[in-house]
C-alpha cells in the first residue's frame, strides 16, 4: 500500500454539505465560506504541507504497510490511498466506500503519523467486514465501534509502533468516545491473546451486538 498526500479542494468542500459530517462535527454557519477563504490565501503553504507530510510518511509507508498486513492477515484492498489534506477536518476515514482519507493540515508533520495510520487502520477493518463478514448483520455504526477499537489497538498496543511514533504510544482509551471504552476494555484481552485477527474480529461482533444503537455520537 503506498499513501500518496494530495490537495483536493472540491473534495474538501463537499464534506461540509454530507448530513452525517454535519452532525458530527456541527458545523457553524460561513464554515463553507471559511474553507474558501483559506483555499484562496494559503494554498502555497497547503501545498508545503503536503511535501512535509509526504516526506514524514515516506519513512514509514513500507514497514507500516508490512505491519497491518502481518497483524490482521489480511492484504490490503487498494495498493494505492490518497489522504486529502483538509483546511477543516482533522480526520475522516472511508467506511469501505474506497481508498481514500482526510487529515488537517496544520499539524507537525511527524506527530501526524499516527492519526493518518490511524484512519488507515480503521478503513483496512471496514473493508475486511465488509468483503468477509457482512453476514453478521452488523450496522454501519456498529462497524465503526469496532474498527474505530482496532485502529486503537493496532496504534497503540504493539511493540512495533514504537518505531512509527516513539513520542507516545498510550491513548488506547484516551480519545473522544468515551461511550466506547466499556467495549474497548474487553476488546483489549481479546486483542493481546488473540490466536488470529479473524478471532478478534468475531469477538468484536459478538460483543458489540449488544449496542444495536451504537453510534460515533453515543449510545442512543
Amino acid at each position: 500500500m503506498n499513501l500518496r498526500f494530495v490537495i483536493d479542494q472540491e473534495y474538501d468542500e463537499s464534506l461540509v454539505g454530507d448530513e452525517c459530517m454535519r452532525k458530527a462535527f456541527g458545523y457553524k454557519k460561513g464554515a463553507l465560506q471559511k474553507m474558501r477563504d483559506i483555499y484562496k490565501t494559503s494554498m502555497p503553504y497547503l501545498k508545503l504541507t503536503r511535501k512535509l507530510y509526504q516526506a514524514s510518511w515516506n519513512k514509514i509507508n513500507n514497514s507500516f504497510s508490512t505491519y497491518v498486513e502481518q497483524t490482521t492477515s489480511y492484504n490490503w484492498f487498494y495498493t494505492k490511498y490518497s489522504c486529502v489534506l483538509s483546511v477543516l477536518h482533522e480526520g475522516v476515514s472511508s467506511w469501505a466506500e474506497g481508498p481514500r482519507i482526510v487529515r488537517w493540515w496544520r499539524e507537525n508533520p511527524y506527530t501526524m503519523r499516527r492519526i493518518t495510520a490511524h484512519e488507515l487502520v480503521l478503513s483496512h477493518y471496514f473493508e475486511i467486514y465488509k468483503r468477509h463478514y457482512s453476514e453478521h448483520g452488523l450496522t454501519d455504526n456498529q462497524v465503526w465501534a469496532l474498527a474505530e477499537i482496532a485502529a486503537f489497538a493496532l496504534t497503540s498496543l504493539t511493540p512495533e509502533v514504537k518505531k512509527f511514533w516513539p513520542w507516545g504510544d498510550s491513548y488506547y482509551t484516551d480519545h473522544n468516545y468515551p461511550h466506547i471504552v466499556p467495549l474497548q476494555n474487553k476488546l483489549k484481552r481479546a486483542f493481546l491473546s488473540r490466536k488470529s485477527f479473524d478471532e478478534y474480529i468475531l469477538k468484536g461482533i459478538r460483543l458489540v451486538k449488544k449496542y444495536p444503537r451504537m453510534s460515533p455520537f453515543g449510545i442512543q
